[in-house]
């Protein structure tokens, strides 16, 4: 049977619509930085959730090829996640904002086994493959971060993504009650300080995202998104919704 991440780590992947404390560990991610409004069909973001996609799939199936990388083994390609902000101040998903002020992080976890040697050899199968991606992965658009998010708060949003702020609400009310703040990243449009334009400098973010494993300077608004909107109905959907905490200080 293959690997499935949101089953061995179910506390990661699969929590209650109750709130609750997690200290997220290092993980490996390939991520695409971006702006813009992600409903636009044909958009930035679209395109990038196919570059993520053709980057993963074949990483997967390596395993029907003449060659493997040390560690491999088959597996359940994880979820699509994201990291957001928009506008003055910390960005924490409780206003809707003007979605094309909104930047991103587009995100899809990696086995470990995914090193940057193999990342390279991927991309390079995935350009022969789809010579329509060659162009954004010669810029290097698509890059490999591994980073962790240390301690957090989570809860589980079921429902349109437009109904989060109720939920994101719920979640704020349980960090105060546990002494703790939200820890995101504030500053403009961006943890980087750039506006939501096309000047927005994406590989700066990811940069400052790849921290080796440690617990980056910039920590982000988070949702891992367990249901594809293209098959679910809205009312279906299930989304993880995670902040970043710290102690409050007095």
């Amino acid at each position: 049977m293959a690997y499935d991440f949101k089953r061995e780590y179910r506390d990661l992947y699969v929590p209650k619509t109750a709130p609750a404390l997690i200290d997220v560990p290092a993980m490996t991610f390939v991520a695409v930085a971006g702006t813009g409004d992600p409903n636009v069909e044909g958009g930035t973001y679209q395109e990038v959730l196919g570059l993520l996609y053709a980057f993963s799939y074949t990483a997967k199936m390596l395993k029907m090829g003449p060659w493997q990388p040390e560690g491999y083994f088959d597996y359940v390609v994880p979820p699509l996640e994201g990291l957001w902000w928009a506008g003055a101040g910390a960005f924490d998903g409780s206003r809707i904002a003007e979605k094309d002020a909104l930047s991103w992080v587009s995100l899809i976890r990696q086995p470990d086994f995914v090193t940057p040697e193999v990342f390279e050899r991927v991309c390079d199968m995935v350009a022969q493959k789809k010579p329509e991606l060659g162009p954004a992965l010669a810029a290097g658009e698509l890059r490999l971060v591994r980073f962790a998010e240390g301690p957090c708060a989570q809860v589980m949003h079921k429902g349109p993504y437009d109904e989060e702020p109720a939920t994101i609400a719920r979640l704020s009310a349980f960090v105060a009650e546990k002494g703790l703040v939200p820890d995101i990243a504030s500053g403009g449009e961006s943890p980087e300080g750039h506006v939501a334009t096309a000047a927005f400098d994406g590989g700066a973010l990811l940069e400052a995202l790849d921290a080796a494993g440690a617990v980056p300077a910039v920590r982000l608004h988070h949702e891992i998104y367990l249901g594809d909107p293209r098959r679910t109905k809205p009312e279906n959907l299930k989304t993880v919704i995670r902040h970043p905490v710290r102690p409050a200080v007095d």
